[in-house]
């Protein structure tokens, strides 16, 4: 059976990301599977050698404490991140979701999205991690590689959470967005939900026909559905159509062209999940 699976780090963004969770996993009725993840470097039980020069019996006394040390902290974030998941399963049941498990995996967290997203419906994670107060302006390390590396929707869930009424999708007619838009017109996900169709493009027959086909194929599935075109600088547009329509959740394509595209003229997805205030739900 298809399921939810949440990403939570103990940071400020977990608390987020579990109501998120609980709203997907009430409007689509799946159950909701909330993992946390070590990393090597906080489970690992091998030393580092500091000794240096030091004399043979004072190196092994201190390679003695420091393997000691080691484990106790590789003890403690198995315990931090026990504790971590059990908060998040009682706020989950309290919002109503009561079908919840939990799991406390080691290793690198793109293994963990490769195990999971074959039963996965839809991942979460948050947009930044545990240095988010420290680091404003930059996403999570994670977010990007966890983007890349799934098939998956993914959404990315905002500081804080807020009811979702409307959707703004960013369409531009290619084959990530076409998903996100035959996923929207399938699921009860966004049956309740009013849609607002941007295209930010030429004004071409090209365009204009594959908006219309999206607002048709979304009509046809009984949503509400308005569209727009607008020509101009995507990561401005958007925004300012995320404040004009009211939205609370951006739906778009991700990352649609190259590594090296985007390291020379940036990524509109980055841009906008850094920049946006709302959730983003991404589709690859």
């Amino acid at each position: 059976m298809s399921k939810l699976v949440a990403f939570i780090d103990g940071s400020i963004y977990s608390k987020s990301v579990c109501e998120h969770a609980a709203w997907l996993a009430r409007e689509t009725g799946l159950p909701l599977e909330v993992l946390h993840v070590l990393g090597r470097r906080e489970i690992s039980s091998t030393p580092s050698d500091l000794s240096g020069s030091i004399s043979l019996g004072a190196r092994s006394s201190l390679l003695k404490e420091l393997t000691e040390l080691d484990e106790q902290r590789a003890q403690l974030a198995q315990k931090r991140g026990r504790l971590i998941l059990n908060e998040a399963k009682t706020a989950l049941n309290e919002a109503g979701v009561q079908s919840v498990s939990t799991r406390l995996r080691t290793g690198d967290i793109l293994a963990a999205v490769e195990e999971y997203e074959d039963l996965a419906e839809m991942l979460v994670v948050g947009k930044r991690g545990e240095a988010a107060d420290f680091a404003r302006l930059h996403l999570g390390s994670n977010l990007e590689r966890i983007v890349r590396s799934s098939r998956k929707p993914i959404l990315v869930a905002s500081r804080s959470y807020k009811p979702v009424q409307k959707v703004l999708v960013t369409f531009d007619g290619g084959p990530s967005c076409r998903k996100a838009i035959s996923y929207m017109a399938r699921g009860p996900l966004f049956a309740d939900l009013a849609c607002h169709l941007l295209l930010v493009g030429e004004d071409s027959d090209s365009n204009r026909q594959s908006l219309e086909a999206a607002r048709k194929e979304l009509e046809e599935a009984s949503r509400v559905v308005t569209t727009e075109r607008l020509q101009g600088q995507p990561e401005k547009l958007i925004a300012r159509a995320v404040e004009n329509e009211a939205a609370n959740l951006l739906v778009m394509g991700a990352y649609g062209h190259s590594r090296i595209r985007s390291l020379i003229i940036g990524s509109t997805t980055s841009e906008m999940i850094r920049s946006c205030p709302i959730p983003v739900l991404l589709f690859r």
